[in-house]
């Protein structure tokens, strides 16, 4: 019975997104007569009323933590775990101020979804080094303008049994070498919505993403300290909550 009603209902999450999608489209797309960070602040904030009114009409809840952490006037490079392919329209309205994320470029050629995709996205090609290269570039002029980063170091999502996977390097070079804080953040229970294992599933369940203590850099830090520091303060507080 279960297994019916989560079919029934990831058909009507599609609805729903895809028609508050075209509702929010014609707005984000209008973002482009400005010009950057106003484009962006603009885009997340339509974002947000679009995402608020998906999740209420799919019967998702969602709580965040830990906003008290960003502070006026400062932005961070905010890295989060990765277990489902709900936590980008999580992530992206949940991180107070303006922001982008690092994402794949395939998912631009959708049509019309591609548009929004691309505007709140620094695209990467994962197999092309010049790409990879470019993005990097992009991700400190995001930095430079005074906007956040989101950058999920696991690289792709979490398969396993463990709270995470390794992470990448990527996230704490930048972090290095723009002298900007990482920002920990956790997501709970996107997971349980769109689960990994299963296609065609959708569980209207409440999800929470909790902002922990930022990481400055200090002059004695490396990528792999911060690296370190940023996957054992996740570690410990997955285990702790769940």
């Amino acid at each position: 019975m279960k297994s019916i009603f989560a079919r029934i209902m990831a058909f009507w999450a599609a609805l729903m997104f895809i028609g508050t999608m075209l509702i929010a489209l014609i707005p984000i797309w209008a973002t482009g007569f400005w010009r950057e960070p106003r484009r962006t602040d603009l885009m997340i904030k339509i974002s947000r009323v679009w995402m608020a009114v998906f999740f209420f009409l799919s019967g998702l809840r969602l709580k965040i933590y830990g906003r008290e952490h960003f502070r006026s006037g400062q932005n961070f490079i905010v890295v989060c775990n990765h277990r489902s392919m709900m936590d980008v329209p999580l992530t992206s309205p949940g991180i107070p101020g303006a922001n982008k994320t690092i994402a794949k470029s395939e998912m631009a050629k959708i049509p019309l979804f591609g548009i929004i995709y691309k505007r709140g996205s620094v695209l990467v090609n994962r197999k092309s080094d010049a790409s990879r290269k470019e993005s990097y570039m992009k991700m400190r002029r995001v930095l430079e303008m005074g906007m956040h980063m989101c950058i999920y170091p696991e690289g792709t999502r979490n398969k396993t049994d463990k709270p995470l996977k390794e992470f990448h390097d990527g996230a704490f070079r930048l972090s290095l070498e723009t002298r900007k804080s990482i920002m920990p953040a956790v997501i709970f229970g996107t997971n349980h919505v769109f689960p990994n294992n299963k296609k065609f599933w959708f569980w209207p369940s409440a999800m929470e993403m909790h902002f922990l203590e930022p990481i400055s850099v200090s002059k004695e830090d490396t990528a792999h300290t911060l690296k370190e520091k940023a996957f054992r303060m996740m570690w410990d507080y997955i285990e702790s909550v769940s």
